[in-house]
Formats: C-alpha cells, sequence, structure tokens
C-alpha cells in the first residue's frame, strides 16, 4: 500500500511538472552559426534556468520552421509564439519598419543605437496594435557592396543582377538602375553560385554565412546603414504566463540586447579578416561611388518620411536630437 501511495505521489508530480512548464518555438532565419542565432540560444539558454525550466524556448535557425518572410506573421498569429524577423522586410506593410534601412542616415553603430531610441517608442506602439510585444533588438553590421566586378561609381551597377532582400533593397535597385531579384540568405549561396545574383548590400556576417566569397571577390565597406533584427513575442502567449516567468523573459531579453549589440561590433572586424583570407578584397569605397549612394540614401529618406508621415518625422527629429546629445 506504501508502495502504491509513494508512485502515485511520483505520478502526480510529474504530472504537475509536465502540465506546468510552456513550450515556445522560435523560428529564425539565419545558420545556427551565426551570432545572430548564438545570442538567441543564450537567450533561451537564460529563460530556461532563469524560470527553472517552466518555459522552454527551441530556437529554429536557418528558416528550417518557416522562412524569413513568414516568421512575423507566424508570430502575429500564433503558430509560433516567438521569433526574430529582420524589420526592414516588412516596410512596405508599415513604413516605421524601414526606419533603419535607409542609406546613410545612420551608419556607425552609436548612431544606430539613437535611431532606435528614436524608432522605439513608434516601433513598440505598432507591434501592440498588432498584437506582439516587441522583446529586444540586435543591431547587424553595417552595410557594404558585393560585386563580382570593380566599382568606380553607382554607373557600374547598372543592369546588374541585384539582390532585394527588403523593400529599401529594392528601392536602391530602382534608383541604381540594377535588375532586383528577390532572394532570402538560406538561399543566397546558391542564387550567387548560379549567376541569379552577380551584386547585392549586406554585411559581412552574410557574406562569411553565405560562402559569397566562392563567387564573389569585391565587397566595398561603404558602412551604409545598420538594419536591426527584432524578436518579437505574441502577446496572448506572453499574457498567459505568471508574473515570475514574464519577469525572467524580459530581463533574459534585455540582456540578449545589451549582448548581441555587443557581439556585432566584435564581429564586425572578425567577418572583414574572415572573408579577407577567404579571398574577398575588402576595399575602400571610391569617393564617387560613395557621393552616388548618399545622394540615394537623400532620395529614399525624403519618400520615407512622406510616407511615414508624423511617426516618420517624430522618429527623424528624435534621432537628430540624439545625435545632438554629448
Amino acid at each position: 500500500m506504501k508502495l502504491k501511495l509513494t508512485l502515485l505521489a511520483t505520478a502526480l508530480i510529474i504530472g504537475t511538472t509536465s502540465f506546468a512548464q510552456t513550450r515556445w518555438d522560435l523560428p529564425a532565419a539565419y545558420p545556427a552559426t551565426n551570432f545572430h542565432t548564438e545570442n538567441l540560444v543564450q537567450f533561451a539558454a537564460d529563460v530556461d534556468k532563469a524560470t527553472a525550466g517552466k518555459l522552454k524556448i527551441t530556437v529554429h535557425a536557418n528558416a528550417s520552421l518557416f522562412k524569413a518572410n513568414e516568421i512575423k506573421r507566424a508570430v502575429q498569429g500564433g503558430q509560433a509564439q516567438i521569433g526574430e524577423v529582420l524589420l526592414v522586410n516588412f516596410e512596405n506593410e508599415n513604413p516605421i519598419y524601414g526606419a533603419d534601412g535607409i542609406p546613410f542616415l545612420a551608419s556607425s553603430y552609436a548612431d544606430s543605437k539613437k535611431l532606435y531610441t528614436a524608432q522605439k517608442p513608434a516601433l513598440t506602439k505598432l507591434l501592440d496594435t498588432q498584437g506582439m510585444k516587441l522583446m529586444y533588438t540586435v543591431a547587424w553590421p553595417p552595410q557594404g557592396i558585393y560585386s563580382k566586378k570593380p566599382l568606380a561609381s553607382v554607373a557600374d551597377l547598372r543592369g546588374i543582377k541585384w539582390r532585394a532582400y527588403s523593400p529599401a533593397t529594392a528601392k536602391i535597385a530602382e534608383l541604381i538602375g540594377a535588375q532586383p531579384v528577390t532572394i532570402q540568405a538560406a538561399e543566397l549561396g546558391q542564387a550567387l553560385a548560379t549567376g541569379v545574383v552577380e551584386s547585392y548590400m549586406s554585411s559581412g556576417s552574410t557574406g562569411y554565412d553565405s560562402k559569397t566569397y566562392e563567387s564573389v571577390k569585391y565587397w566595398y565597406d561603404t558602412q551604409a546603414w545598420l538594419p536591426k533584427n527584432a524578436i518579437i513575442v505574441n502577446k496572448k502567449a506572453f499574457d498567459a504566463l505568471d508574473a515570475p516567468t514574464q519577469a525572467a523573459l524580459t530581463k533574459a531579453a534585455a540582456d540578449a540586447e545589451v549582448r548581441g549589440w555587443k557581439l556585432s561590433e566584435e564581429k564586425n572586424d572578425f567577418y572583414k579578416k574572415a572573408l579577407a583570407e577567404k579571398g574577398m578584397n575588402i576595399l575602400v569605397p571610391p569617393a564617387k561611388l560613395v557621393a552616388d549612394m548618399k545622394q540615394v540614401g537623400s532620395i529614399m529618406l525624403a519618400d520615407w518620411q512622406k510616407k511615414a508621415g508624423p511617426d516618420g518625422e517624430a522618429i527623424v527629429s528624435g534621432f537628430k536630437a540624439e545625435q545632438a546629445k554629448k
């Protein structure tokens, strides 16, 4: 009888533990070896530890659960409780998402953080209206131009097959006279190898992860902008957590944001060195190329402000106010 009671008690404990545990899926678009993904895995581990296993988050890397452009909808609709998205991918849905995709508006880590400070209130409000909550963001390293041939000016890019992964990069293609081709990060290596794409703008991280150096030999370090990945959570899923778990998740997210930005900056030099070791020519962009691209940036900023309206004006003025601070 005592043995039966002990077994019953054990079963009840196991059942209670199983019931109390919450499991979340976190789809991500980039390889497991990418610094963003490594940061996500650490974030999930921190949540697991802080909640004593009550909330377990499984990271699904390299678009294995949802493709990059499907992740936001999956989180919004509850197919995934939490996910990582590249904000600029959704500029056509709302201009606020594209604030950090404007060439030469914020082209350093310091300015990118200031732009984030200015963008965050509108971004948080926008996500809230769509049933989501912002957990944290991490910037990519500064964007440069990958090209199969040397570049002296924008004229050298006319007619070239240009990877467009966001509305902003598609707009750049339009303004420079290139042929935009929509290719997500997970498909980039093959697209380059088969000639579907000949040039694109991205960070050293993307070039390294996609083995761009196998097909392309020139990267111009334009430092044009630093787009951000955002970790977003379904509000209903978040609200269903108890208060201590919510607090642990929020704390782990804050830690991941600090760690991720630091890691991005540290990795920037690593990626450039690694690409050079693989045969990539890491080049300072010619003055004419920079001037041409800054003109593109000015056109895009004016266009973006017009579309973004009062929220856009508030972001730009807030950003300039942050820049003015010592």
